[in-house]
């Protein structure tokens, strides 16, 4: 009987790490496709840019090659940015999308015939942001979106291959992403400071957040699930938001965000 096999996009650092180490422990083999080599003992690192297709497509042939087929893809690789919509450089947001959407979009191409060898699952790390569309950090938001809306296409698409798909919605975690974020405050004076309490309170709540190892579990349960749900939130508080969005006009959360985000001089 082979080992089985998870990929973990970004398992150098933080969540991944954390989800990284997990596996590990339960007789998973790890391999871990990011710009940096994991330290979880054991590991097998490849060193992989979600952004460079053909990185991308050489770190999966190799884990082909090495171990015939994958259970598991983590698409864990993302970054943030935050800033006014108005003064974010296009470029900036399109870097934004190329990481977090299409890195996993890549993944996912190279990964699916591998997968489909041993009838495997596909995780996409989201946000809920994607449900809740944060001021100021709006890119990010739309990023995580168009994941949710990506696993419930891919879904269908691929319904009758044994490879199954779901999306993990994150709530606030304490990780080096809230240090690692790409901010800009170009505007701030004109928004009256907005931008700059707006993301102070963010990255408070982040610190204040769930911890990685919390996470890891969430993301072992959905890998080992037999019916796992196809978009589901992760933390209890972050579950009864998502229900309350479901019920609340969207104008109401909408206000509700503001509240939260926009916090008074």
């Amino acid at each position: 009987m082979y080992d089985r096999v998870v990929v973990i996009t970004g398992a150098s650092d933080g969540i991944g790490r954390a989800a990284a180490a997990l596996f590990s422990q339960n007789g998973w083999t790890v391999v871990n496709m990011s710009r940096h080599d994991s330290d979880v003992p054991g590991i097998i690192n490849f060193k992989t840019d979600v952004t460079d297709e053909d990185n991308v497509k050489r770190s999966f042939a190799e884990t082909g090659e090495r171990f015939g087929g994958i259970d598991c893809l983590v698409n864990n690789a993302g970054y943030g940015i935050s800033g006014a919509i108005e003064y974010t450089e296009l470029a900036d947001a399109q870097r934004q999308f190329d990481v977090n959407f299409f890195g996993a979009v890549r993944c996912i191409k190279a990964a699916l015939p591998l997968l489909k060898k041993r009838k495997g699952r596909i995780i996409n790390i989201s946000s809920a942001a994607s449900i809740f569309a944060i001021p100021f950090q709006s890119f990010y938001s739309a990023s995580k979106s168009s994941v949710d809306v990506l696993t419930k296409a891919l879904a269908n698409e691929i319904k009758n291959t044994g490879v199954t798909v779901c999306a993990l919605q994150l709530g606030d975690t304490k990780t080096s992403f809230t240090g690692s974020r790409n901010k800009s405050l170009a505007g701030d004076e004109e928004y009256g400071g907005m931008i700059s309490r707006s993301v102070a309170k963010m990255e408070s709540d982040e610190k204040n957040g769930m911890s990685p190892e919390t996470v890891a579990k969430a993301i072992y349960g959905a890998a080992t699930a037999k019916n796992q749900k196809l978009i589901s939130a992760v933390g209890l508080m972050y579950k009864s938001f998502a229900v309350l969005n479901r019920i609340i006009p969207t104008d109401v959360v909408n206000k509700l965000i503001a509240l939260l985000y926009l916090p008074e001089k």
